[in-house]
């Protein structure tokens, strides 16, 4: 499904119907006694309902022509399972089965692997997010819903956390007139100040005060991680030629950075 179109899996959606509930609860009836055709357009009659839950899902990087099959699923089970005896509006049963058969895809389609209790918990924390929300009429804290779950606060936290989808550092977070911020361009680094900027500069500029042996044997040693030993061998002089000359070049560099 794309935004500009109408077509799901084939489906022209502007074309689906709605279902009475007169007649649905007399095609339910009708199809737990076996017939087919009434099952059939139970299914047919209820895919709006199936489009109405896959758009809340259009953020996903999965193909929404694959999760419409799959929500697709979750309504023939609401089907084939409603009890007919209770008091309860199809709808009312159907949406869980289809957010839930959408969700254990998602979740077993991710390429990031979550250990079952994880993501048990988060799916948990999610349906009491949504009931908290719906009695308070606000979002609610992760303290209130790990309170509500009788579970630690950071056990919720990193569970939701863990289910989430990754984002590429390329999406964009703010849009404007045409012109875009991608996350890449909120990354910042905190551990790279000015003063070790600066200190950099400095080092590269003492390091070109060298010649080309002390040059070499800087580079090899300290940025190479070579031991004394390794770069006489490279250069082909003993490990005591390689101790003064190293001396001295850092003798040099101080020098040039004070």
């Amino acid at each position: 499904m794309y935004y500009n179109k109408v077509d799901i899996c084939g489906i022209n959606t502007s074309s689906l119907q709605v279902i009475p509930e007169e007649r649905k609860k007399s095609l339910l009836q009708k199809s737990k006694q076996g017939n087919m055709e009434a099952r059939h357009e139970l299914i047919y009659g209820n895919l709006k309902l199936v489009l109405s839950v896959v758009q809340r899902f259009t953020g996903k990087r999965e193909n929404l022509d694959d999760i419409f099959q799959v929500g697709c699923i979750g309504l023939i089970k609401a089907v084939d399972n409603f009890n007919t005896e209770l008091d309860v509006k199809f709808s009312t049963y159907a949406v869980p089965m289809i957010i839930g058969e959408i969700r254990r895809y998602l979740r077993d389609n991710n390429a990031i692997r979550i250990s079952r209790s994880i993501r048990d918990l988060a799916y948990r924390a999610l349906q009491a997010k949504e009931e908290l929300q719906a009695v308070n009429d606000k979002e609610p804290s992760v303290d209130e819903i790990a309170k509500k779950l009788g579970c630690e606060r950071e056990q919720v936290a990193n569970a939701i956390e863990a289910i989430m989808d990754p984002i590429s550092i390329y999406d964009p977070v703010y849009n404007e007139n045409g012109d875009s911020v991608c996350v890449l361009d909120k990354i910042c680094d905190t551990t790279s100040g000015d003063d070790i900027w600066l200190e950099n500069i400095a080092l590269r500029d003492a390091l070109e005060k060298l010649d080309d042996r002390e040059k070499t044997i800087i580079i090899l040693r300290y940025y190479k991680n070579k031991t004394q030993t390794d770069i006489a061998e490279y250069i082909g002089i003993s490990q005591a030629q390689v101790s003064r000359i190293e001396k001295a070049a850092l003798e040099k560099m101080r020098k040039h950075m004070t």
